[in-house]
């Protein structure tokens, strides 16, 4: 069984929800990313996605392509987040840890030394935004070659048919994106959330994580009542932004806001 599939039966098995937080490989500097992953470990996390800086972020809003641009200035690339991941390995054999990005940088290393470097890393999940499931067999083969899940994004607009071929292709979770629009977007209404996960799990047992729009404990909370797991990405981003001249104070912070959640979702 997967460290994800691991972490979620245990979650079930306890009456809880997985709580996953986004944060961008090299985000300020390099040297901040381990220790911070550490820490949101410490502050309640279940699953961990990390993004890989791409100079061309289509789907996220300007906090996640502004921590992409902060990346890539300081020169990381997919190979560095891979390290990451090892150095992080050292200590954490258990957290799930799913990376977030982008077909070109994948493309460039190829999908067979790709998914080799990963699973050796410690890679757990790859959710490749821009490659539609259609057209992703062989990328899924290569990836399951390697016990990594292939995890797919939904959305309001996706219609029933669509649903069901993505729940058949899927594997770990799946990602259901709460609005219409970008990372960053604000307006979250939890009923029509829920409305369209009882679709969802028409096709699949699949766990479901509901990702944009979660800004605060409140609003996870919210979430955790109808999905099985919650996403949070910009809120955090934003802070570590705010703390750019101040970097010592990044894990400490950004792991509070996980720690909120955390109680918030288990209360």
């Amino acid at each position: 069984m997967s460290r994800i599939s691991s972490s979620f039966e245990k979650l079930n098995a306890e009456g809880r929800k997985a709580l996953i937080p986004y944060v961008t490989a090299g985000d300020c500097s390099p040297e901040v990313t381990v220790p911070l992953l550490h820490a949101l470990v410490e502050a309640g996390a279940d699953i961990i996605e990390l993004g890989v800086p791409f100079s061309d972020p289509m789907a996220d809003g300007p906090v996640i392509q502004l921590a992409c641009e902060r990346a890539l200035a300081h020169g990381v690339r997919l190979s560095d987040v891979l390290d990451m991941v090892s150095e992080f390995r050292k200590t954490d054999a258990e957290t799930p840890l799913v990376l977030m990005g982008y077909l070109n940088p994948v493309e460039i290393m190829g999908y067979e030394n790709f998914a080799k470097n990963a699973s050796e890393a410690g890679v757990d999940g790859v959710l490749t935004v821009d490659l539609p499931p259609e057209e992703s067999d062989e990328f899924n083969q290569i990836m399951q070659a390697q016990g990594i899940d292939t995890i797919y994004l939904m959305a309001p607009t996706t219609e029933e048919e669509r649903v069901k071929y993505i729940c058949e292709n899927g594997s770990g979770y799946l990602y259901y994106v709460s609005v219409k629009g970008v990372t960053g977007s604000s307006a979250l209404d939890v009923q029509s959330v829920s409305d369209k996960l009882d679709i969802v799990r028409k096709y699949t047992d699949l766990p479901v994580g509901v990702g944009f729009g979660i800004k605060d404990a409140e609003s996870a909370s919210s979430v955790a009542e109808v999905a099985d797991g919650v996403i949070v990405g910009s809120v955090l981003v934003n802070k570590i932004a705010e703390l750019v001249k101040d970097k010592a104070q990044i894990a400490p912070q950004v792991s509070a806001i996980i720690k909120d959640m955390r109680t918030a979702m288990d209360s």
